[in-house]
Formats: C-alpha cells, sequence, structure tokens
C-alpha cells in the first residue's frame, strides 16, 4: 500500500462541520488522443460547472439485455453480502459488485461511448472501483439522504482525491414520483468536512441507511444557497455522468413503478486508494477495489444480446 498522502479533505474528525473548498480541478488535462470521447467542448463545460451530464436516449439498445443479465444476478448471488436489503424490508436495495460477476455488464463499461467518456474527464487511464445495481422496488423503495460520495471513499477506503466520477444507465424510466436522483448543480465545488466519528464495519448499518457523512441542515442550507435541486429524469437508456464529490440524494418510491439504475465507479490510475483516512481497516473489495487494472475499451460492435428471457427481469 502506499505511503499515505496529506489529508486535503478531513472530515468525520470528531470536529465541528465546515465547508471548505475543493483542491483539485473537475476535468483533467490529457495528452493522448485514445483519450478524446464524444462530449463536445460545450458539454465539457456543463459537466465543470453543474457537476454532472445527462445524455438522453443514449444507449437505449442496451437495457433489455442489461435487465435480464441483472435479473439473473438476483437469483444467483442470493444470500450474498454483496445483496443489500431496505432498511424496514427484505427487498432488495443494491447488489454491489455486478461488473465482476456478469461479462455483459463489463462490456457494457468497457464501451468507448461510455469509457472513454470517463478517460476524458479523468485525463487518465481508470479502472473499476465499484459497480452497484441501485433498486428502489414500487411502493417500498427508500430514500437515500443527501451526501458526497467523495466523502465516504475518502474516509472509509482511502481515496486520496477527487478524481473519480460515476457512469450510470437508466435501466427502467427515472421519473419525478418514482424516487430519481436528485443534484445540487455546482456544489462539487465545494466539500463538507462532516461531524461525527466513524466506527469499525460502519458499511454493514450505513449500505441500507446513512447516518454518518450526512451533511447537518445548516450546512445543506449554505451549499444550496441560491442554488436550485435538480431532479434527474430520463427514459431507460438514458445515460448519466456525476462527479465524485457532487451533494445528491434521492427521496422515496412513492409509485407504482420501480427504478432501477445500473452504476460504475470510474477511479483515476493515478488516484488509488491508500489507507483509509479514517485508520480503520478497508471496507470489503466489492465497495472498493483493491486489485485496480485498468479498463480498455472494446469495439463498437461488441455484443449487447445474449439469450434474453422476459420472464426474468430486474423489476420483477
Amino acid at each position: 500500500m502506499q505511503q499515505q498522502e496529506t489529508d486535503l479533505y478531513p472530515s468525520r474528525q470528531g470536529k465541528k462541520e465546515t465547508i471548505t473548498h475543493r483542491h483539485d480541478p473537475v476535468v483533467y488535462p490529457y495528452h493522448k488522443p485514445e483519450l478524446e470521447s464524444t462530449l463536445s467542448p460545450e458539454q465539457i463545460a456543463r459537466y465543470i460547472n453543474d457537476g454532472f451530464l445527462v445524455l438522453p436516449d443514449y444507449m437505449s439498445d442496451w437495457v433489455e439485455a442489461l435487465q435480464y443479465k441483472i435479473g439473473q444476478l438476483k437469483q444467483i448471488m442470493s444470500g450474498r453480502e454483496e445483496l443489500i436489503t431496505e432498511p424496514d424490508s427484505n427487498a432488495l436495495r443494491t447488489i454491489f459488485n455486478p461488473i465482476e460477476h456478469n461479462q455483459l455488464v463489463k462490456n457494457f463499461f468497457s464501451h468507448p461511448r461510455i469509457l472513454n467518456i470517463a478517460r476524458r474527464l479523468l485525463g487518465s487511464e481508470v479502472y473499476a472501483m465499484q459497480s452497484r445495481v441501485n433498486i428502489k422496488p414500487p411502493f417500498t423503495g427508500r430514500s437515500f439522504p443527501w451526501h458526497s460520495d467523495f466523502e465516504t471513499w475518502h474516509v472509509e477506503d482511502g481515496m486520496p482525491r477527487m478524481r473519480a466520477v460515476t457512469a450510470w444507465i437508466m435501466l427502467t424510466d427515472n421519473h419525478e414520483k418514482n424516487g430519481p436522483l436528485y443534484v445540487i448543480p455546482g456544489s462539487h465545488k465545494q466539500f463538507v468536512c462532516c461531524e461525527g466519528s466513524t466506527k469499525d464495519n460502519n458499511f454493514a448499518t450505513s449500505l441500507k441507511k446513512q447516518m454518518l457523512g450526512v451533511p447537518l441542515q445548516h450546512s445543506m442550507k449554505e451549499l444550496m444557497g441560491n442554488k436550485e435541486i435538480t431532479s434527474v429524469t430520463g427514459k431507460a437508456g438514458t445515460v448519466v455522468f456525476h462527479e465524485c464529490n457532487i451533494m445528491h440524494g434521492s427521496p422515496d418510491n412513492i409509485s407504482a413503478d420501480p427504478r432501477s439504475i445500473l452504476m460504475c465507479v470510474y477511479n483515476s490510475m493515478e488516484n488509488i486508494a491508500q489507507k483509509p483516512f479514517s485508520d480503520l481497516q478497508p471496507r470489503p473489495h466489492y465497495l472498493n477495489s483493491r486489485h485496480p487494472a485498468p479498463l480498455h475499451p472494446l469495439n463498437d460492435d461488441a455484443d449487447t444480446h445474449h439469450d434474453i428471457n422476459p420472464a426474468i427481469a430486474i423489476s420483477s
């Protein structure tokens, strides 16, 4: 393990909660032609300013195959610790590490239309630090509180700098009533040093209901300022990229429609996790890969359809 870097983003150190500015760029310079992507200069500028980018109907031809394969994973991985249930029921909330359990999922996140955007934004080769499926069943899918992913990855996993991006595809329609993601545009330019301190194995409860790394109300009010909360909605097949430090959360699913998304956290090969800044033991590998290997783009015509069986679906 590498020598510990200076902690530029101290959090959960038993001190009063504060808000500081980030020390890292949002988009990193690149020097290799192969890191070029499909993004326009206007889209890159929007990502730098807002901290997220929505690409409607970007990979809709993959949706049916991914739904089917993830439906299989729900059965194949049944009983494993990577499957997290809702805090107040046995309904499935999250499937972690699908990229290591299914080749189609890995192919999707290695597709040049996805991977090259991550490489361009991070200015380097990247690896899949974490992958997951977030599932909000009809009526019972519970909320996720306001939080910055980077705060947790920094404190509990040892991610040194803000040089990661999450890419995700909507596997079902995401609309205002089925618990869509909400973001605060521009919030990625500041960092909330949260109160409290982290206990051993905090992840065992936080994956069901996060309590630490959740900013206090007065911090959220200051962070919002004159910014407007934005919902990230769209049809199945929409792809979203959001910056690792953007403040985001989601409400309960109060509708009869399921809401499911497939996500991959791309981390720069120049930003590999070190010893957690909480001085605790690293979280399990399915939350933060400790054996990173760069992903390489597949051909554009990589197979997307394998033995589709409509009887097995992620929304079942």
